[in-house]
């Protein structure tokens, strides 16, 4: 396997290593990859944080494949138009809301995978939809809310399918 660096973004509100971040740390390991999980809590402003990893990823020539739920999917997302991306696993992200500078995303790696809750209350899920719709990512909507806690099996095998693509040697974007 290519080596690659695996960076989990977390939440505004959250912590890099909560429940849903170590299950899939746990699944990343089993395939061989070690995830890094910058701490952004010192920073309340989304594109704040988008610079950090932007920084963070320009101090590693290795490819990196990115996951962030929430607002750390937006950091993602907007962080992986400027850097050697290749590929994006989103939960719940927060996509087009107010106080969030990217709203076109441009540029983006493939694959990029999205999952969001029917019952999210703090994100719609036509949003998810929407980025999923104009970037041809792959969609999983369940029937869960915001922090998706009742998915984690689930997440992490959809994860677990995306790391699998993402690291092919053949994958979208891929030299």
């Amino acid at each position: 396997m290519r080596d690659f660096r695996l960076l989990w973004c977390h939440g505004s509100l959250s912590r890099p290593w909560g429940t849903k971040s170590m299950a899939l740390a746990e699944t990343a390991l089993k395939m061989g990859l070690s995830m890094e999980g910058p701490d952004f809590s010192d920073l309340d402003d989304p594109d704040s944080r988008v610079a950090r990893l932007t920084s963070i990823l320009a101090e590693d020539d290795r490819p990196a494949i990115l996951a962030g739920s929430s607002m750390g999917g937006y950091v993602a997302a907007a962080a992986s138009m400027t850097a050697d991306v290749t590929g994006l696993f989103l939960l719940a992200p927060a996509f087009y809301l107010p106080g969030y500078a990217v709203h076109v995303f441009s540029n983006l790696p493939g694959p990029a995978t999205v999952i969001h809750g029917w019952n999210d209350d703090v994100v719609p899920v036509d949003n998810a939809i929407r980025f999923a719709r104009t970037h041809k990512a792959a969609l999983h909507v369940l029937a869960d809310g915001h922090r998706l806690e009742n998915s984690t099996a689930e997440l992490c095998a959809l994860f677990a399918r995306f790391l699998a693509s993402a690291t092919a040697p053949d994958a979208p974007g891929r030299p």
